[in-house]
């Protein structure tokens, strides 16, 4: 258990973010504004880890005409401040298409350009951030009993750092799921790594390949894949009939609405479950209606020309995955027979989804002070930040991780903006500016262009 000692106490920041994806850099572009607006008294200190070398949102997933399926408007700043100089628009301005994006009379760019927005802003308030540094535990300095900060170290290489905090703010996203029983390898893939992959198998004439899933990114690994690879055959795999289409009708679409957030929270148990499953088929396992015309209309068309490379193994399920000389031998079982049948393949893609990353398992004996329903999950206010025990002053915030509490926009998009201008409004109301302390770096240096606190 960490103590604050005289002359040998880490940084100080009013908040530290773990992880640096959209909704931690929405948060750093919300104290970024604020701290514009206010004295230098008021301003907010804060400090972001990010394991990753730069900044990077599902790169193997920019498929080259995958478009966003957000509108452009719920970017990362313009439902929480529509002037802000951080948003999509503004990136538009910036790279000259600002023109252009107005007469392509489109909501959805695509996800490519999206990813390169995300970036500029990122850009932008880099000053935060530390990349290649990973959070490796969070102590709780306890002073008369009471957890005061919470001490953060985080490794770069042989380098590691401590900062302190009054605030914690989560954002460590999603994890790759793949099928029971079935790990990656270099010819099993999870979707995420697609592009990361697939230019190793240029020149090796691939003959077919198994992709595996019902949702979005299946549908889009399919279609590319058949693109890129003229000569292959493409099997999707899916436990369903048939893709099912997203309902992005106006109606349901209130669903990802900030209203929304407020009666979700407050609704009964038994409501919350009725209304996840009446609008999980605005996200969850579906596919623009788009998508699925285009893949039925090229696979009536290789049935009329009798030249199928495009094959659908509906209501089925991959159980088995064995490595040959030369590929990957999959065992793909029928849901109504029962049958097995054994598909050879170069690469079985499984587009298989994501769960959210334990936003408590970097927390060690400070996870014990915060509460748990009698299902197990985290208790987590309306402001986001989790519900702990009266002696730790700390606020804990998640960025992901909710959905039981808040809805369908846990970890989305769409809510992002007006959600980091909650958590600092939480922050700002919750956490009187404290008397300025002495501090300086522990050994080992800052890392990544910290800064002291306001005084």
């Amino acid at each position: 258990m960490s103590q604050a000692l005289p002359g040998d106490a880490p940084l100080i920041h009013d908040l530290i973010g773990i992880g640096f994806g959209p909704s931690n850099v929405a948060m750093a572009i919300a104290l970024s504004e604020h701290n514009a607006r206010v004295g230098r008294q008021e301003a907010v200190t804060a400090h972001f880890f990010e394991q990753q070398p730069r900044f990077g949102w599902h790169r193997g997933m920019l498929i080259d005409d995958a478009t966003m399926q957000v509108s452009f408007m719920k970017d990362l700043v313009t439902l929480r401040n529509p002037t802000s100089e951080y948003s999509f628009l503004c990136y538009l301005q910036s790279k000259g298409r600002l023109i252009d994006f107005v007469n392509h009379k489109n909501l959805f760019p695509l996800r490519v350009e999206f990813h390169d927005y995300l970036e500029w802003a990122a850009a932008k308030v880099d000053d935060m951030v530390s990349y290649g540094h990973q959070v490796v535990s969070v102590e709780p300095v306890v002073r008369d009993g009471v957890v005061e900060y919470l001490d953060v170290t985080a490794r770069s290489g042989d380098e590691v750092v401590v900062h302190r905090a009054r605030n914690l703010v989560i954002g460590t996203g999603l994890r790759p799921v793949m099928p029971e029983g079935i790990g990656r390898t270099d010819r099993v893939w999870h979707n995420t790594d697609l592009l990361t992959k697939v230019d190793a198998l240029e020149g090796t004439e691939p003959t077919r390949f198994l992709v595996v899933g019902a949702g979005q990114s299946a549908a889009e690994n399919v279609a590319y894949l058949h693109r890129r690879f003229p000569q292959a055959e493409v099997c999707a795999v899916f436990s369903r009939y048939g893709y099912s289409p997203a309902d992005d009708s106006s109606f349901a679409n209130r669903i990802f609405d900030p209203q929304a957030v407020d009666e979700y929270y407050t609704a009964p148990e038994d409501v919350k479950r009725r209304l996840m499953d009446y609008h999980g088929n605005t996200n969850y396992s579906v596919v623009d209606i788009d998508l699925i015309d285009d893949l039925y209309r090229q696979a009536y068309q290789e049935k009329v020309l009798g030249t199928e490379r495009l094959r659908f193994l509906n209501v089925s399920r991959l159980t088995a995955v064995e490595e040959t000389a030369d590929g990957v031998r999959a065992t793909v079982k029928s849901l109504v027979t029962g049958e097995e049948n054994l598909v050879d393949a170069d690469v079985v893609v499984c587009a298989t989804g994501y769960m959210q990353a334990d936003g408590l398992g970097l927390l060690g004996e400070v996870a014990e002070r915060c509460h748990r329903d009698d299902q197990g999950r985290v208790q987590v206010e309306r402001d986001y930040r989790v519900s702990t025990d009266l002696e730790l002053r700390c606020g804990i915030y998640l960025q992901g991780g909710t959905e039981h509490t808040h809805g369908i926009t846990s970890s989305l998009l769409s809510n992002t903006a007006v959600r980091v201008g909650e958590i600092l409004d939480s922050i700002l109301e919750r956490t009187p500016k404290a008397v300025p302390e002495q501090v300086r770096p522990v050994a080992g240096g800052a890392g990544g262009g910290a800064r002291q606190p306001a005084v």
